[in-house]
């Protein structure tokens, strides 16, 4: 079928399911509605409207950028995950509830409009900016495999770099990298960066203590999400690993060869990652629906209060914690996964399969890899800190990646990383303007 919408009035024809975004939330809607409607042998059509031809495991992705993990193993292919699928790869520039159609853009193709008699909005997230000079220029996040790839490059090109230059500041300079956000992400990213960096140094025969690394964050403490006792042991262990850690502290401004703090402190620097948190995509802001926190507001069954036929989930809906009245759920894969499952079945529900349901969850805890022989991790409530942890984070991530063969190159990499370096192969792959956070994430700053 052509991907171009035509006037025809489509009534006549099979329903049509539009997915946006093929993040966790989407894929795993796609996937399992895909088994409902097979399993009723029923002629509905299922459209994936993505601007990636995969679906992107991000918690990787700080492996990525510390040259662990190739971004090959990441990235699913969805055209084999979801060969019942059509997948349309076009962003989702806006969308119309009244007329139930969503326009979506290409560089190679000229705009056009899917029409849709369900429409599930999973388009995921970007990097939260904020009004600081020099960061859409200078800044660069952790959401995207070109963002991850150019985080590599640039340090082992700063690196690179400072073997040669005769200015000590200039080579203090170079040798030095911010990462601004210390939740989980941000964390992982300093600590694999920071193997990356020990390596190059060990390497090429001068002190890796001459790459200087500064994480801040305006909270008090880093990794708040694991609890108090295993925060404290990851504080411990990036500062004997050297990392500058402060905390009540973030940028004022940012330049190409150094950043001022909150604090009035200048740090000179080229390399700057801005881990911050995340918002909803910018597609939400064209429906002119109630938000919150950037995400969209949703009922409990991931419907779109008003809109019966629309449903959310994912990192862009503001989704009802119903073990914690008041809140909403955090912005993590483990809860996009699951809500992926819930799309599904209530999508089915609305079309007269099965019935529909609500999200409730049990936190099964955080996993998180802090480089070289050390993780802390959480599941079901029991805290693990070092090489159990790290058995347990390495085997939670081989097995929550969607497809065996992803899994299979994963596990290879992990053994062989047991007795080999990390590679330092400069490839020049990424440019500053691909890794932008308009090229990279489409976020018009």
């Amino acid at each position: 079928m052509s991907d171009v919408e035509s006037s025809v009035d489509r009534s006549a024809g099979p329903q049509r399911v539009v997915i946006v975004g093929s993040g966790f939330a989407g894929f795993t809607c796609a996937r399992h509605l895909c088994r409902l409607l097979a399993k009723q042998e029923r002629d509905t059509e299922v459209v994936l409207v993505t601007p990636n031809d995969y679906m992107l495991y991000t918690p990787l992705l700080p492996d990525v950028a510390g040259g662990l993990i190739d971004p090959r193993f990441v990235a699913v292919s969805l055209a084999d995950a979801l060969p019942r699928v059509r997948l349309v790869v076009a962003t989702a520039e806006s969308i119309d509830l009244d007329t139930k159609t969503v326009t979506v853009t290409s560089e190679y193709h000229t705009p056009r409009e899917l029409s849709w008699d369900r429409l599930v909005l999973t388009p995921g997230s970007v990097t939260r900016l904020f009004d600081i000079p020099g960061l859409p220029e200078h800044g660069r996040g952790l959401k995207t495999v070109a963002e991850a790839l150019y985080l590599r490059e640039q340090l082992l090109r700063q690196l690179e770099l400072a073997d040669h230059e005769e200015d000590p500041e200039l080579c203090r300079a170079r040798r030095t990298v911010v990462v601004v956000g210390a939740s989980y992400a941000g964390t992982e990213l300093v600590a694999q960066l920071r193997a990356l960096a020990d390596t190059y140094a060990k390497r090429r025969g001068f002190d890796p203590a001459e790459v200087r690394f500064v994480l801040l964050d305006m909270a008090d403490r880093v990794m708040p999400e694991v609890g108090e006792k295993l925060s404290d042991k990851v504080l411990t262990v990036l500062r004997n690993r050297g990392i500058d850690i402060r905390l009540g502290m973030s940028l004022k401004e940012l330049a190409e060869d150094h950043v001022v703090l909150t604090d009035g402190t200048r740090i000179a620097t080229h390399t700057v990652a801005w881990v911050t948190g995340v918002t909803g995509a910018p597609v939400l802001g064209t429906l002119g629906l109630p938000m919150e926190r950037g995400r969209l507001s949703v009922d409990a069954d991931l419907r779109v209060p008003g809109h019966p036929d629309v449903f959310a989930g994912g990192d862009a809906a503001a989704v009802p914690d119903l073990t914690k009245p008041g809140k909403i759920t955090p912005p993590t894969a483990q809860h996009a996964t699951r809500q992926g499952k819930v799309l599904a079945r209530n999508v089915a529900a609305s079309m007269g399969i099965g019935t529909q349901t609500v999200y409730k969850h049990r936190d099964m805890g955080l996993v998180v890899d802090l480089g070289p022989g050390f993780a802390v991790a959480n599941p079901v409530g029991i805290r693990l800190s070092g090489l159990p942890a790290k058995a347990v984070t390495r085997a939670y991530h081989t097995y929550a990646l969607p497809r065996g063969i992803n899994r299979w190159a994963i596990t290879l990499t992990y053994l062989t990383n047991a007795f080999a370096s990390r590679p330092l192969t400069l490839l020049g792959l990424v440019g500053p303007e691909e890794a932008s956070f308009v090229s990279s994430e489409g976020i018009r700053h």
